[in-house]
This record gives C-alpha cells, structure tokens and sequence, in this order.
C-alpha cells in the first residue's frame, strides 16, 4: 500500500480498532498488570528498519496483541493501584478520536474559532463543578486554560509570578536584569518534583527554591518556617516570587494549611500557587470542598481531570486570578501571526497561555466526557472510589500486624506492616511479582510505607479485598520467613 487511506478503508479498519478496544476493556481483568518482559523484549520483536513499502496494516492487530500488549503495564486494570489514577473512559476516547480526525491546530483563536471557545466553556464548567472564585472565570480578570500536566502548569504559574514580581523586567531582561536580583520560590518537601524542575526551566536553579519542612504528622507545610524563611530571604536582598502550596501531595495526599499560606503571601505580595493535580477532581463533590479553604489567596490553581474525572491523558485545567501577568510573560508575536481577530482584542489567544505555539483540541474529550456522565456521574465516580479506598482502609486498620501510616482523606491509603522497612520492601515485592496486583511505596518519617491508590472505573470492591487477602497472605512468609 502506497496510497492515502480512502473513508472506506478508514471506516472498515476503524471499526476493527474500536472493536479492538472494547475487546481489550472487556478482558483486561485477565491480563497482568505488570508485563513480564524484559529491556528490549519489545523492541527485539521489531524490525530493524521501516518498510519500504506499506503493508495496508493488515498484521496490524497481530502486532497489537502479539508484541505491544505484553510489553504494557495496564493503566486502566482494576487492580492498578500504583502511583494516582491515570484513567480514561469511552466518552473520552471517542472525543480523542474527533481530535485526531479533525487534526486541529489551535494556536490562535483564527486558526479554529470552536477549538478555543470550546476550551474556554469546559474549563468554564470546570470552574463551576469546583465553585472556584470568580477572579479565576473568563469573565472576570482571569480565566482557565488546559495544559498537558500539572508540571507545565506550575511552570506557567512560576514564569508569570516572575514576570509580574519584576514588574515586567524578568520577561525582558531574564535574570540579568536590573541589580540582578535573587529570585525564590517556595514549597514543602513533600512537593511535587515539578516545582524543582520549574525553577530550573525559569533560569532560578536548585538554589533559587526553598523546601519548607513539614508537620510530623500531618506532613502539612509549617506556615510559621514559611514565613521565618521569606523574612530571612528578604533581609538577605532577595525577592520571593512563589509559593505553591499542595492540596493533596503525591507522597501522602497532605494538604498544605491553605489559609495561613495565602495570608503569608498576601502580606508578602507573592504569587500564591495551588497544586491540586489529584485532589481537586473531589471537590466537584460539596462534602470535599473544605480542601478550598484559603483558595481566595491563590494567583493561579490547577488539577488533572485525566486523574479522576475519567478524562484521558493528557488533561491539567489551570486558572490564573490575573490573566496580564500570565500573557505579558508568554507572549511572542510574530508577524506571521498577526490577524484581525488578535488585534482587536476581544477574543482569546491561548497560544499565550502556555509554552509550546501549537495546541491540540484536548477541549473535545472533557467535554465529551461532561456531556456523557454530567456531574452526578462524576460524583457518583469519586464517591465510589473514595468508598473502595475507605473499605481498604478498614481492612488494614482490623489487622494489628498493619498499620496506616497517615490518616486518608481520598482515594490513597499509605499503610506498612508493623516491622522494619527490609520486610516492607519485601512484602511489596511479592504484591507485585505475578502482576496480578501493582502498588507503589513512599517513605515516611525514614519508613518504607506502601501506597495502595484507587481510582480505576473498573475497580470493585471484589478487587479490594482480592488485594488485602494476597497483602494477608504475603505478610503472613514476610513475617515467618
């Protein structure tokens, strides 16, 4: 096959591939979800080179079956309880596959008027399922964008808190503007790796970022060393510019004290970031929205409908307080860009609202998404998954040879055997070895503690205690042994 693939080929082989899918979802629950093989097991399947003529994909789901599936860890298994929940949905997939069939580029709002109107009324949604103030709505002085992940949206808010902290000269100048003055950014150590990697990518480096300790037992971000060390940077000559705080961090799902932080930053005059990337789904439920407490000091707030909205990678709804200082940051204009619509002002450019110029139409899927579960199904979701994580917690709290090592708040139990980290790491060994089961771990206070994270739409409660019976039984050779 030499030619461009005709509607007909296209429809005929689509229709293999959605079946295809379905399949997959429908069986998945008999496949490990860790693969078994080994570095290169894939790639030694492959050819060495690419075909020289085009085979029609005609061995394609051969190939599917035969060398992808065995190489993947199954993300949407019911017994994936590793990490935060990455899950998609029927909904989302199919808005993905309109994406890729329309083949927008939403760079300007000119290149495609219903990609950028589209984004700005599901985040719109977004901001309302979360009551989120209304400084962060399109209307207002602010609004809300959708970026790939939350990493890209603490670097967005760390770009923006420098330029509007320099009062524009970082974004002219960089950081051998005037006085070449010191710039801070601020978080827990037990926040999430991107803000590290924000300060790097904004030219501050390792140096520029101060790691806040913790509460010992809520591993919460003291707000009185926070404010100890802004006053310490301050009279050293140095200018704070961010704070993020964490509503739900990605070691335990503590949560920063929202309100302290935002009052520091108010008296400060600095930017107040709020990293919500895996808690803030839950506060589309009344019952979660203590977490939002403080939530009117924050500059800019973002979560990942892709964590447990069932909206498929790549999702990070982000909303900014004050839109300027996010747009004088970001924005390059070319001539080549130039257009009416732009110039006149009435109409968003979400070019400026991110890194890269090209923007794909992620709008579809979340709004494909909204329109099928509407928001008492997305509720009934995370109050699901809330419960599954509750009915684990029991198990764990009912058995004296384990304990929970902080107290759960969501969809995460981080728990341990009552013994030393060696048997620990060993009793998580054996969880995972057959990949009948995946959790991850953490450490806490210097103990290996194992992290069991539910968030799968294909997760039940026969899953949950499939997985405390095979802890049982491992605990009971860990401990013998």
């Amino acid at each position: 096959m030499t030619g461009h693939m005709t509607s007909a080929e296209f429809r005929k082989i689509g229709h293999e591939l959605v079946d295809w899918v379905a399949d997959y979802w429908d069986t998945i629950e008999e496949r490990p979800v860790l693969s078994a093989i080994e570095p290169g097991g894939v790639s030694g399947l492959l050819p060495k080179s690419p075909p020289e003529k085009g085979d029609g994909l005609g061995s394609l789901v051969a190939d599917l079956d035969g060398i992808i599936l065995p190489g993947l860890t199954h993300w949407q298994h019911p017994s994936f309880f590793g990490y935060f929940p990455a899950n998609t949905s029927g909904p989302s997939v199919l808005g993905d596959l309109v994406s890729a069939g329309l083949g927008v580029q939403g760079m300007l709002w000119t290149t495609s008027p219903a990609c950028t109107e589209l984004e700005t009324v599901t985040i719109e949604w977004l901001a309302q399922l979360l009551d989120l103030p209304e400084r962060f709505r399109a209307n207002s002085t602010g609004g809300g964008v959708i970026e790939d992940s939350a990493s890209s949206s603490t670097l967005i808010a760390t770009l923006a808190a420098l330029n509007r902290v320099s009062g524009g000269a970082w974004c002219r100048d960089g950081l051998g503007g005037p006085g070449g003055l010191d710039y801070v950014v601020y978080a827990s150590t037990q926040a999430h790796s991107s803000v590290e990697k924000a300060a790097r990518i904004a030219g501050l480096g390792s140096r520029g970022l101060r790691s806040i300790p913790v509460g010992a037992v809520d591993l919460a971000m003291d707000a009185e060393r926070l404010s100890a060390r802004i006053a310490e940077d301050k009279a050293a000559g140095r200018v704070p510019a961010l704070v993020v705080a964490t509503l739900g961090t990605t070691s335990t799902t503590a949560f920063d004290p929202l309100p302290e932080i935002g009052r520091i930053c108010e008296e400060n005059g600095i930017w107040l970031h709020v990293d919500a990337a895996y808690a803030g789904a839950a506060a589309i439920c009344p019952e979660f929205r203590w977490m939002h407490e403080g939530i009117e000091y924050a500059d800019s707030y973002c979560f990942n409908p892709h964590k447990l909205l069932l909206t498929g990678f790549d999702c990070s709804a982000f909303w900014v307080a004050d839109r300027s200082s996010l747009i004088q940051a970001l924005s390059v204009l070319p001539e080549y860009l130039r257009n009416a619509a732009s110039e006149s002002g009435s109409i968003i450019d979400y070019r400026d609202w991110q890194i890269p110029l090209g923007r794909r139409f992620r709008a579809l899927k979340l709004w494909f998404v909204l329109r099928w579960y509407g928001a008492e199904g997305l509720r009934k979701h995370i109050r699901t998954t809330i419960g599954l994580a509750e009915q684990f917690e029991n198990l764990v709290l009912a058995d004296t040879r384990f304990e929970c090592v902080t107290t759960r708040t969501l969809g995460l139990v981080c728990f341990r055997l009552r013994a030393d980290n060696e048997l620990n790491e060993e009793l998580l060994h054996r969880v995972n070895s057959d990949g009948m089961a995946f959790l991850t771990h953490t450490v806490v206070a210097e103990r290996l503690t194992l992290r069991l994270a539910i968030g799968s739409p294909f997760t039940e409660s026969s899953h949950v205690s499939a997985v405390w019976c095979r802890l049982q039984k491992f605990a009971t050779e860990v401990l013998s042994s």
